[in-house]
C-alpha cells in the first residue's frame, strides 16, 4: 500500500500531464500557423522563376548592347584615329630620312 500513489498525487500527475498536453497543442498550433500553404508556395516559386528569367533576358540584352557599343567605338573612333595617326607617322618618318 505504501508504494501506491495517493489520490492527491494521482490528481497532481494528471494535472501535469494535462498541462503538458495543452502546451504541446499550443506549440503545434503555432508551428502550423507558420507553415505556408502549398499553393502559396507554388505561386511564389513561379513568380521567382519568372523574375529570374526576366533578369537573365535583361542581362543578355545588356551584354548585346555593350558589344554593340564596343563595335561602334572601334568603327567610329579608333579606326579613323589610326587612319589619321598612321599616315602622319609614316610621313614624318619619310620626311626626316
Amino acid at each position: 500500500m505504501a508504494d501506491e500513489p495517493t489520490l492527491g498525487e494521482v490528481v497532481r500527475r494528471l494535472e501535469d500531464v494535462r498541462q503538458d498536453l495543452k502546451e504541446d497543442v499550443r506549440d503545434l498550433g503555432g508551428r502550423l500557423d507558420s507553415k505556408v500553404d502549398q499553393q502559396v508556395y507554388d505561386l511564389r516559386h513561379e513568380a521567382l522563376t519568372a523574375r529570374v528569367i526576366a533578369l537573365e533576358t535583361l542581362r543578355e540584352k545588356d551584354a548585346d548592347r555593350v558589344s554593340a557599343t564596343r563595335r561602334w567605338l572601334i568603327g567610329a573612333v579608333i579606326v579613323p584615329v589610326v587612319g589619321i595617326v598612321l599616315p602622319t607617322i609614316l610621313l614624318l618618318m619619310r620626311g626626316g630620312g
